[in-house]
């Protein structure tokens, strides 16, 4: 048997986390297994020989994908095998991505894929919270140059006290639930959702993810040692012309940096003159040389561009749009656009605009998970929709993309936090971004608010969502820290980090670093920053609606619960249906029915009021035992010669005997009654499942014929 090179990690929770290589998948460029229990990840890294000509950028790709096998499960759906990623694995694949990408030299540009499988699962440990740890280890035990090795740890805060690492069973009571990303030296990515803690708090937990991510990194250098990769490959990707490049900069700087500084906040009037100053140079060299060096023409002048709006920011003060660092974009806001959905409203901040509905629903329209360590239902839904016309481009919308799955789900984690634990209805949001220049996850989160209190969705607190940005020197020396920032910020920028919050503190984050990492100096002034900012876009949300509506609108579905003995969900529902059916149909309503913690849930959703009263009372006159001696409203159903059959309760029939229809002898029954006749009846009593029922109980008694002659 092949001996693998082991490392082990002992973690602060006492758990132990193995990293073994030279075993499995020896033909990838490097490949390791990470072991914490029962849970294993298999991450292996390939990378192309060279680059393909004409890439200037890194084109990594990062696939995370868990097996059913591995917690011993078959996978749903006609084939019975794994399909395409699940938003889970999309999610987890960004985390990792995200991570790493900023490591990879800036001139390294060949193809490089990680693929991380879940291999074994015990369905406590988070195998999520391993992955970047995987895919590191695995960059480190190759010759692919990384400037690495970095580590992602969860901390969760529960009862006070921080873990690393938690299971799902711990996390379930956790206040703070983050996923930290980081080298030996620097912060690279958080993301993670809270219950409305401080600033100071959340920086704590980053501080505690760090010195854990800290003895990660240090195993990792231990294990490249032992396997001999600490040289790395060499590569040379880049074409370059010094003359070339020595001569935009030249000719083109002080142009560029006048649009930078000119302070224009029309996003696309500031590209035509970006364009232009290109352009003049192109035409100054000539068609042909243009042509010719157009590749590398266009990666120096971005290099300008980038140059230059960093060198107003940090010299002058000055940002692309004229703000200050700390200055958010002109809001504004309305509630209530769209007339027939459940709850609208419109959300625009700068050249940044969501339109965002929330429609509520049955638990019908529950979402289902079946995923290979979670099944189970939804009740609250949010999709992010990014539409190529928000940008102004030409092109064709094709399905959602990893970045709508991303921000979708941080904008989903921003509001779940003041949803109602025991709210009726099924909550879907829906975000379509119809303009963009920045920041459009933090418009979903805003427009969300709005439209969930536009529907009357009792929320605890309105939430509302800023983006930082960060342009920084080497080292730190020098920066500055954007609020609310533009799309150009962001990509010539070193930083994305959005907050987002209540009044009372931070329900979400995501953060982005796009150089070698992030000192804790630079990550408190940016929270604090983010704070004063999204306290301002609150109040710019309350000025539009302060608290939600009394009521539904009223064309929303109302909703009602009966909670009813087990054992007559099979009488409500009938056979194959068809008494639920029929009553949906007869009612007008939607009704659905589960069975919980031995108890019978009926839910029952409807426009209309007398509809749901009426599928009210039935269910409840199926769901209640008949009383002895209680009078009842009956139908007759049928009519023999010994007396007739009649419904005195839902679901529930007895015979009324010719003796018990009336005081006189009843010759023929159907002389008394007619089918469909409704009569009151009294339960005179039960036997053996059997009702007596009696009519003439019900009537005078007449005289007896002797009854004068006493």
């Amino acid at each position: 048997m092949i001996q693998g090179i082991k490392k082990n990690i002992q973690l602060s929770n006492g758990k132990t986390v193995e990293i073994e290589t030279g075993k499995l998948a020896k033909q990838a460029d490097g490949s390791v297994v990470v072991k914490m229990g029962n849970t294993m990840l298999l991450a292996t890294v390939c990378a192309a020989a060279d680059a393909k000509p004409g890439t200037d950028f890194m084109p990594l790709t990062v696939e995370y994908k868990e097996k059913f096998g591995a917690a011993g499960r078959f996978p749903g759906g006609f084939t019975r095998r794994e399909g395409r990623a699940s938003d889970y694995e999309i999610l987890v694949s960004r985390l990792i991505d995200r991570a790493l990408r900023p490591l990879f030299p800036d001139d390294y540009h060949a193809e490089v894929y990680v693929n991380v499988l879940l291999i074994s699962a015990d369905g406590d440990d988070m195998p999520d919270a391993l992955a970047g740890l995987a895919a590191s280890a695995a960059l480190a035990v190759s010759d692919i140059p990384f400037n690495g090795p970095i580590s992602e740890v969860r901390v969760a805060r529960i009862n006070g006290k921080y873990c690393i690492n938690p299971t799902y069973s711990e996390l379930a009571k956790a206040d703070i639930d983050i996923i930290v990303a980081a080298t030996i030296d620097n912060i690279m990515m958080v993301e993670g959702e809270m219950k409305e803690v401080s600033e100071a708090e959340m920086l704590e937990a980053i501080k505690v993810a760090h010195e854990e991510i800290k003895i990660h990194c240090r195993a990792q250098m231990e294990l490249m040692q032992e396997v001999g990769k600490v040289e790395k490959r060499t590569y040379c990707h880049e074409e370059n012309d010094e003359e070339l490049k020595k001569d935009i900069w030249a000719k083109t700087y002080d142009k560029v940096y006048a649009v930078a500084a000119s302070c224009n906040a029309n996003k696309h009037a500031r590209g035509d003159a970006f364009k232009a100053v290109k352009a003049e140079y192109c035409e100054q060299l000539g068609a042909e040389v243009a042509t010719e060096k157009a590749f590398l023409i266009g990666q120096y002048y971005h290099a300008v561009e980038k140059e230059a709006m960093r060198r107003a920011i940090l010299d002058e003060g000055k940002r692309l749009d004229g703000r200050k660092t700390t200055e958010i974009r002109p809001i504004w806001s309305e509630i209530d656009y769209l007339p027939m959905a459940h709850g609208s409203a419109v959300f625009t901040r700068g050249e940044t605009q969501s339109l965002t509905t929330v429609t509520l629903g049955t638990k019908n329209d529950e979402k289902l998970i079946d995923e290979v360590l979670e099944q189970g239902k939804s009740r609250f839904l949010l999709h992010y929709n990014f539409p190529p016309f928000s940008t102004g481009e030409a092109k064709a919308a094709r399905g959602v993309g990893r970045r709508e799955i991303g921000h979708g789900n941080l904008a989903h984690r921003a509001l779940k936090a003041v949803i109602p634990a025991d709210y009726a209805y099924v909550i879907r949001i829906v975000s379509d971004i119809l303009e963009s220049n920045g920041s459009s996850s933090m418009a979903t989160v805003c427009a969300g608010t709005l439209a969930l209190m536009d529907a009357g969705v009792n929320i605890s607190k309105p939430v509302s969502g800023i983006a930082m940005g960060l342009i920084s020197e080497k080292k730190g020396t020098n920066f500055a820290v954007l609020s609310d920032i533009l799309g150009d910020e962001d990509h010539l920028g070193d930083m994305d980090f959005k907050v987002t919050g209540t009044k009372d503190g931070i329900t979400a984050t995501q953060m982005d670093i796009k150089v070698d990492g992030l000192s804790f100096e630079i990550l408190e002034k940016a929270l604090n920053q983010a704070k004063e900012g999204r306290l301002h876009i609150l109040n710019c949300i309350t000025d539009t609606i302060a608290e939600p509506r009394a009521d539904l609108k009223p064309h929303a579905p109302r909703i009602e619960k009966l909670i009813i003995d087990k054992d007559y969900i099979g009488a409500i529902i009938g056979s194959g249906g068809k008494n639920i059916q029929e009553l949906q149909a007869r009612t007008n309503t939607t009704i659905a029915i589960e069975e919980v913690d031995g108890k019978g849930i009926v839910e029952i959703s409807g426009a209309d009021k007398a509809g749901m009263d009426a599928a009210k009372e039935y269910i409840k006159g199926i769901a209640q035992e008949p009383e002895v001696g209680a009078v009842y409203t009956a139908k007759v159903k049928s009519i023999v010669e010994f007396g007739a059959f009649v419904e005195f309760m839902p679901q529930r029939e007895g015979l009324l005997h010719v003796s018990e229809i009336a005081w006189k002898r009843v010759e023929k029954v159907s002389d008394e009654l007619t089918e469909g006749q409704e009569i009151e009846v009294k339960l005179l009593g039960i036997d053996k499942g059997k009702y007596k029922l009696s009519r003439k109980a019900l009537l005078p008694r007449p005289p007896r014929p002797d009854a004068d002659k006493h």
